[in-house]
This record gives C-alpha cells, sequence and structure tokens, in this order.
C-alpha cells in the first residue's frame, strides 16, 4: 500500500481547487468515517468498491477513445490517479477521473491508484466540475453546463466562477449564453457539427426562426464562422443576401433544351425559350426584317 501520509501538495488544477481540496472544518459523513492521519493520501482501492460520480458533468464518452485508453493502461497502467471521497468501509466515490476508472475496466484491472479526499456533496461538484473543465476535452456546450451548474448548484457569482475556472468574465458569459441558443443548434455543438465561434455568431439574431435558417444555411453549405458573421451582420442591417432562386430541374431543363432546338429548327432563326420549375415561362422568336417577320408570320399562319 502506498504511503499513507497526509499528502499537501499543492494542486495545480486551478485557483479555488486547491482550496477545496483541503479538510473542511464542517464534518460530515466521509470525515467521521475517515481517521485522521489518512484523511488525504494515494492507495490502491478495488475498483469494485468505487462507485461512479452522480454529478459528472461530462454524459458522451468516445467509445474508441476509451478503448484506446485502456489498452495504454495495459501497457502503461495509470500514470495519474483518480480522486475519490470515502463513503464507509470499503466504500468510495468517484470525483474525478472516470474515463481511467471506465477504461481501467476494461483493461481488466482489479485496483487502481486513487487520492481519498474529504469532501461533502457540494465540496464535490464543485471538485468534479472544476477539474473536467480543465482537465477534459469538454465541447463548449458542455463547459457551458458545468459553468451554468458551478452558478446555480455551487452558489457561485460570475465574477468568482472566473477565479475557479481562470477565465475573465467574458469569456465566462461568452459560454453561457450558449444555453440561450434552440435545443437544434445547441444539439450541433455538442455534435461537433458547429464551433463556438459559428454558434456566438447565431446567438446575435434575435428571431428563432431566422436563427435556424441561418444555423442550417452554415450546416449544409459548411460555411466558415467569418461568413456566418457576415450573414448575421446584413440580416442585423436589413441587408440579408435574397435567397437564390432555385435552378430548374436537371430533366425540366434538358427538355426545354431540346423543345428549343426544335423552335429553332422550325423557324430558322434562333429562339430564346425561359420556364421554371413550374413550367411557367416565355418564347422569343427573333427577325432581322420585315420580310424576315412575314416569313414568321407565315410559318405561324398569321397571314
Amino acid at each position: 500500500m502506498a504511503d499513507q501520509k497526509p499528502n499537501r501538495k499543492k494542486s495545480a488544477l486551478g485557483r479555488g481547487l486547491g482550496a477545496l481540496l483541503e479538510d473542511s472544518p464542517a464534518k460530515n459523513k466521509s470525515e467521521e468515517i475517515l481517521p485522521e492521519v489518512i484523511k488525504t493520501g494515494i492507495f490502491e482501492i478495488p475498483l469494485e468498491e468505487i462507485q461512479v460520480n452522480p454529478y459528472q458533468p461530462r454524459i458522451h464518452f468516445d467509445k474508441e477513445a476509451l478503448e484506446e485508453l485502456s489498452e495504454s493502461i495495459k501497457v502503461q497502467g495509470i500514470i495519474q490517479p483518480i480522486t475519490v471521497r470515502k463513503l464507509g468501509p470499503n466504500e468510495f466515490q468517484l470525483i474525478s477521473g472516470e474515463r481511467r476508472f471506465q477504461a481501467s475496466k476494461l483493461a481488466g484491472l482489479k485496483e487502481i491508484p486513487a487520492y481519498v479526499r474529504t469532501a461533502n456533496d457540494q465540496q464535490m461538484l464543485e471538485m468534479a466540475l472544476i477539474e473536467n473543465i480543465q482537465r477534459e476535452n469538454l465541447n463548449a456546450l458542455e463547459i457551458a453546463q458545468s459553468y451554468q451548474r458551478l452558478l446555480a448548484e455551487c452558489d457561485l457569482k460570475q465574477e468568482e466562477l472566473g477565479d475557479r475556472v481562470g477565465k475573465n468574465r467574458t469569456t465566462v458569459n461568452n459560454y453561457l449564453r450558449l444555453l440561450k441558443l434552440p435545443p437544434t443548434i445547441q444539439a450541433a455543438i455538442r455534435d461537433n457539427q458547429i464551433s463556438m465561434g459559428h454558434a456566438r455568431a447565431l446567438i446575435n439574431i434575435e428571431d428563432i426562426d431566422k436563427q435556424l435558417a441561418i444555423f442550417k444555411k452554415a450546416v449544409d453549405e459548411e460555411l466558415s464562422v467569418r461568413k456566418v458573421e457576415a450573414l448575421v451582420k446584413a440580416l442585423n442591417e436589413g441587408k440579408a443576401e435574397k435567397p437564390e432562386k432555385p435552378g430548374l430541374d436537371p430533366v425540366k431543363k434538358y427538355e426545354m433544351n431540346k423543345i428549343q432546338q426544335q423552335l429553332a429548327s422550325h423557324f430558322g432563326t434562333k429562339v430564346a425559350l425561359k420556364a421554371d420549375n413550374k413550367s411557367k415561362g416565355e418564347i422569343k422568336i427573333p427577325f432581322n426584317s420585315a420580310s424576315d417577320l412575314n416569313r414568321i408570320l407565315e410559318i405561324l399562319e398569321i397571314i
């Protein structure tokens, strides 16, 4: 078993997180169970004794990436311990490191190195959210949701939240604004269909229908952030691009070209034939002189 002396090395996970990892003066279930000498330390803990973290901010784990991590663990072992809190005899709960925990199961490990911390529910939530924000490759929506939970469930103000995660208030606010977007756009951020840059541009459109229309255009045409910003600016200035008229159906276009050639052959002159998808259009038959006009009129049996 690893050395059971308290490990007081300052955490580099972010401003405010180190303070959370210190022993709380308030008594809680964890403190009553853990002896004073081992409240903080690194131990080899059986995987079967560890519960998952109910406050885990990340919902989606990439299966392929998890399997790759599992193969790495088989070769290298666990390089960085997970973090847990003790709930009771032979009973622990994850604070952070669920990917390593799940990958270790896949690798067939029986035990895993873990920091044991004392923390009440609110401290655990804050530690889990902050560590995941700083350590995991979360997408913009997951970060926004984590920020929102820190504000709502940990009773933090935006300035305090910025201090905790090492971000200024403007950056924090930009993430939080993503949660005001329609569910369809939020899902696209989550699934990496659009970037945060695209989303920040779309936020500036007040009309939801227009917002969704430009979002769809951005996805369908794979528009750059700069192009979406230009569309939004034009829309807000009342100079939105006019939608292009739909082109003629390829089959109809072929048929019209064929008819145009037949008319040109029939009248002995170039004929212009235009039509839309609703079969509305016009025929233009040019003439070069009065006699040429009479010739065309005779063909039409008008004179």
